[in-house]
């Protein structure tokens, strides 16, 4: 890499792996260098699905020491940390961990949304914290721990970005952004809401002060250092630290009329707006308010994502169906010469949201709305990115009515910016440009935020999204074909199409990018 003076390490922590990413930056330059790339693996132990995260902290020092190798004199100007959503660890008076961070796919908090619902009514907990309703919601995964020991032991709670930061500086905060995924917040206060936490006896305390991205979460200590290679001292900086929050900072836009769509194995797609919504429509509508980087919220609906894709393939391969799965790009060409919009699905449905047998619930679901069933692996993968793309019009259509916004481009970033054929599927089903990129969001907004609190930088968000638009490779996608026929495939989906559709308790969506 080009000697500068200024590099930072992103610590990316997804659902299936986890990389430190290494960004140089100067005012006119950005680029990004993975110098680790690690699994992270979930294990169920007596029928609790936790997260291994003493590996994944393992991997952090690893990736970091990686990191020094690839710097001038061992050196980082500072760390930033971002991962998924809702989950934390819980600590005794000590510092010590208590027990495993559960994964938020367990099935614990089965019964707990009635618990919450009985004690605080679904239209006032919407009106205090403009969250849509997750089943695994901190507060949810609270209730359904209380009694347990864990709990009643606990001095501290640390969400997992804030917990990784903790183990390497000593320094325990809260980052706001994270934060607005418990169901603890108020967004117009950007504070905790003690009438929420009051109903459902959550005791706040638990929770260190709340820290803003870009704010100092400490240096790292010794053993950090040893282990690492990196010199005194090394700071660490709050970032976004949920990853959505860094990857909408990561979104290259030139004009604020932007709608974004965060992809990967989920799609996050939804506005970035100065205020919350907060209506019983957008309640609704299942939208949520969470908080962004510089005083924003992130108005957005959470959407399956590739997940049902990945998941098919898995499928696939565990029963070696012919050249499925095993070569992905084969697939996606063979599904872009499938009949278009044969057959939709609802990717909200709650029924794709578990693992296994993927393509029979896709199956199941085109009987159940009339529609013809897939009868191969690329009609199956059509079938699923049409759909997702149709669940991206939706998203972008009802965030623009319910916020009175006006929507003129629609950004693609994360993962799914390398499936040309969503992208496109994309653009045609919404009927407006697509600007694909980057690749790598999270980290770039993740680097932004650092590099901009240590002065290598200046501005607001205009300017860090100048920097990516002029320095990221980006690809634009404008809208073919039939519009209407996107019309004719929503309204096959009509009453059974459950996204956005919130009965009181709401769907069941996933929290994470």
């Amino acid at each position: 890499m080009p000697t500068t003076e200024h590099r930072f390490a992103a610590v990316d922590l997804g659902a299936s792996s986890g990389r430190i990413i290494v960004g140089e930056v100067a005012p006119d330059r950005l680029t990004l260098h993975e110098a680790h790339r690690f699994p992270n693996r979930p294990t169920r132990v007596l029928g609790t699905l936790h997260w291994n995260i003493l590996s994944l902290y393992q991997g952090v020092l690893e990736g970091l020491n990686a990191a020094a190798a690839h710097t001038a004199h061992n050196r980082l100007t500072s760390i930033g940390i971002d991962t998924w959503a809702v989950d934390y660890g819980l600590l005794a008076s000590d510092g010590t961990l208590l027990a495993n961070p559960v994964h938020y796919r367990d099935t614990r908090t089965t019964g707990a949304a009635e618990r919450v619902a009985a004690a605080i009514p679904p239209p006032a907990l919407y009106a205090a914290t403009g969250l849509q309703h997750l089943r695994f919601n901190t507060i949810y995964q609270l209730v359904a721990a209380r009694g347990t020991p864990a709990l009643a032991a606990a001095h501290r709670l640390l969400l997992i970005p804030d917990l990784i930061a903790y183990w390497l500086t000593g320094e325990a905060g809260t980052e706001l952004t994270n934060a607005s995924t418990t169901q603890l917040i108020d967004p117009r206060t950007r504070s905790w809401s003690t009438q929420v936490a009051d109903a459902l006896g959550i005791d706040l305390s638990l929770f260190p002060p709340l820290r803003n991205p870009g704010s100092p979460a400490g240096h790292l200590l010794p053993d950090v250092l040893a282990a690492t290679g990196l010199p005194h001292p090394t700071p660490v900086t709050a970032v976004g630290s949920h990853d959505t929050a860094s990857a909408v900072v990561g979104v290259p836009a030139t004009t604020p009329d932007f709608a974004y769509i965060a992809t990967g194995t989920w799609s996050l797609a939804g506005l970035e707006l100065d205020a919350p919504v907060l209506t019983e429509a957008s309640r609704a509508a299942n939208f949520t308010n969470e908080l962004g980087v510089d005083g924003t919220v992130r108005y957005l609906r959470n959407i399956m994502g590739l997940w049902m894709l990945q998941e098919c393939v898995r499928t696939w391969n565990a029963e070696h169906t012919r050249g499925a799965g095993t070569d992905l790009t084969a697939l996606l060409q063979e599904a872009a010469r499938a009949t278009p919009l044969r057959s939709v699905v609802d990717a909200g449905d709650p029924a794709f949201i578990g693992p296994d047998h993927m393509p029979d619930r896709i199956a199941d679901a085109c009987r159940r709305t009339g529609q013809p069933v897939p009868r191969t692996p690329a009609e199956t993968t059509r079938c699923v990115l049409d759909s997702l793309a149709l669940a991206h019009r939706r998203a972008i259509e009802d965030a623009a009515r319910l916020s009175g916004r006006t929507v003129r481009t629609v950004h693609i970033v994360g993962g799914g910016v390398h499936n040309t054929l969503l992208c496109q599927l994309t653009a045609d089903a919404c009927g407006l440009p697509v600007v694909a990129g980057p690749a790598e969001a999270a980290a770039l907004g993740n680097v932004l935020v650092q590099a901009r609190t240590a002065g290598a930088i200046t501005g607001g968000l205009t300017d860090l999204r100048a920097l990516l638009h002029s320095t990221q490779p980006l690809r634009q996608y404008e809208p073919t074909g039939d519009h209407s026929a996107w019309d004719r495939a929503a309204a096959r989906l009509g009453d059974a199409q459950v996204t956005g559709a919130a009965t009181g308790q709401g769907d069941e969506e996933e929290p994470c990018a």
